[in-house]
């Protein structure tokens, strides 16, 4: 359930509250663990009053747990499961709806039909080259956003194709907004112009330009930087790009005043090919971390959560507290043009676990069989390993591209 800002408040209270009540029978590490609590929980609350604006708060009864986000800023806070107004420490398994969902809003991609995708090298998981489907009706958008009011803080825009191309691109954004849910979306930036850069700055919470090593990258990045967009440059990491993102990273070639690169990790589906999948042996894999792990850079470094494993096996210095387990089917979903949904969107393929939005809600096919089974993988894959609570035995659809070669690697 939600309950906006206030009933967060009251909720966040009654924790800090049993927290101090806590701190004085306690002793040794527990003292000092729920002093940190108490800390961070007094620091949330600063920040909470003094944004209230642009706060929006959701109280899960179900499992336990209390979040908050800033639409203008993309602050999250999520507490621990909550036992007895104390905060365990454990992650929330799942949330009772999804808080963030990728709505693919496109069928069919122009950049990917012309044949430019791959030729920088870009192996689309979505099969722009040879699928061309419908983009999704306003109609249907609409009806995602009426069922997500009050519960999803974004919706992130995707699909077989460029967002900003879509027929309907501005009113899909400003419905978004006017309806609490902040909107982001990642475009290759071929068919950006002076209007869409301020549609973007209107409504967006950010805007990623993929890495199409093309002019248009460039142009579309230094357009959307110049407008004050926030502004994150996706990279994808495999056989065919690492080399590259090595001596990048060396040498700091990426464009000044971008938030972030964030780094996916290759995947085999679509025109995705198994052999540009990066293995565990592959030296250029260790030295790929190392400089994430030890170096200094002018903008933050991202990841998807397919990097964890990576990240677990092959750094020592990145703070656990800022990773991001995978959270499909947990906390996050993707539903295509076509109405679809699926608990990620690298299922947009073979549609394995897909519910139909034509004859289920969203809340039904959150709770149906097809997203539990797709959650036991993470409730039974590598029962023995310490960190499986960190990465979540990785990958349940791509099982090749899990960065991991412990023994204890028991994919299910």
């Amino acid at each position: 359930m939600t309950g906006g800002v206030n009933m967060y408040k009251e909720e966040l209270k009654k924790v800090m509250e049993a927290t101090a009540e806590k701190i004085k029978t306690s002793s040794g590490k527990e003292k000092q663990k729920y002093l940190s609590d108490l800390f961070a929980y007094r620091s949330v609350m600063k920040y909470v009053e003094k944004n209230e604006e642009d706060m929006t708060g959701y109280v899960d009864i179900h499992n336990h747990f209390i979040e908050i986000f800033n639409h203008k800023t993309g602050f999250y806070f999520r507490t621990g499961v909550i036992e007895n107004n104390l905060d365990t420490g454990r992650d929330p398994f799942q949330r009772d709806f999804p808080q963030l969902i990728d709505v693919g809003i496109m069928g069919h991609c122009k950049h990917g039909l012309s044949g430019l995708c791959m030729k920088s090298g870009v192996q689309c998981y979505q099969d722009g080259l040879h699928r061309c489907n419908p983009n999704m009706t306003l109609e249907d958008f609409r009806r995602i956003v009426e069922e997500c009011k009050g519960k999803t803080f974004q919706l992130s825009l995707g699909g077989r194709g460029d967002v900003d191309q879509h027929e309907h691109f501005e009113e899909i954004m400003k419905m978004c907004v006017e309806n609490g849910i902040t909107p982001n979306f990642t475009s290759s930036g071929l068919g950006f112009t002076e209007e869409i850069v301020e549609i973007c700055k209107k409504y967006c919470g950010a805007v990623a330009i993929s890495e199409y090593r093309q002019p248009h990258t460039t142009r579309a990045l230094k357009m959307l930087i110049d407008a004050g967009v926030k502004t994150n440059l996706h990279y994808v990491l495999g056989n065919n790009s690492i080399d590259e993102a090595i001596e990048r990273l060396k040498n700091h070639d990426f464009i000044d005043g971008l938030n972030a690169v964030i780094f996916l990790l290759h995947k085999p589906i679509g025109l995705g090919k198994e052999s540009n999948v990066l293995k565990t042996d592959d030296p250029r894999v260790t030295e790929f971390y190392h400089l994430i792990d030890t170096e200094k850079f002018p903008f933050a470094i991202g990841f998807d959560t397919c990097n964890n494993p990576g990240i677990i096996n092959f750094t020592s210095n990145i703070l656990e507290e800022s990773m991001d387990t995978c959270e499909a089917a947990r906390h996050s979903c993707y539903i295509d043009s076509d109405m679809k949904m699926i608990p990620c969107s690298f299922d947009n393929q073979d549609l394995k676990w897909a519910v139909d939005l034509r004859t289920h809600t969203i809340q039904e096919a959150w709770d149906s069989k097809q997203f539990e089974n797709f959650r036991d993988h993470f409730r039974c894959s590598c029962p023995n390993c310490k960190d499986r609570t960190r990465c979540m035995s990785g990958c349940p659809i791509c099982r090749s591209i899990v960065l991991c070669d412990r023994k204890e690697k028991d994919l299910r």
